[in-house]
């Protein structure tokens, strides 16, 4: 699983480093392998092959008849693209995903459990701040019952 935030560039040619402390819980199922795709906030998600590949079991239980699952099929599929590690631990970021997530030089990457989020970290900032509720009020309310 995948935990922590970190800071790091994303350089001129759309790679980022995968810091050291993620990379070691990257499955030797996934052939350091990702999927890089839009995520459902204005960040980038990316998965480990292996991880991915249980997200998309999820999806193919989705009916494509129904337009809310149809869209979001073919939203998260539009911009699903792979990639593996160079020999620097870099992925290649998409240049309309790196647009999306309004990402210029400075990118947070955040360990999500199955996935990794970068992020712009300004709108981060601004996400995490933008609810009324307090962390306290949100963990009350997401992990009773």
């Amino acid at each position: 699983m995948f935990r922590g935030h970190f800071t790091y560039s994303i350089d001129s040619k759309g790679r980022i480093s995968i810091p050291a402390k993620l990379r070691r819980h990257v499955s030797p199922d996934a052939n350091d392998t990702f999927i890089i795709t839009r995520g459902t906030s204005t960040c980038i998600d990316i998965y480990p092959l292996d991880e991915w590949q249980k997200f998309e079991e999820r999806l193919l239980k989705l009916d494509s008849f129904k337009p809310d699952e149809a869209k979001f099929i073919r939203m998260i599929s539009q911009f699903a693209s792979d990639d593996t590690f160079d020999s620097q631990s870099r992925i290649l970021i998409p240049q309309s995903l790196i647009k999306f997530a309004q990402i210029e030089k400075d990118v947070l990457i955040l360990g999500a459990l199955q996935k990794i989020e970068v992020w712009n970290p300004k709108l981060y900032d601004e996400y995490i701040n933008k609810t009324g509720e307090t962390y306290e009020q949100i963990a009350a309310k997401v992990m009773s019952g």
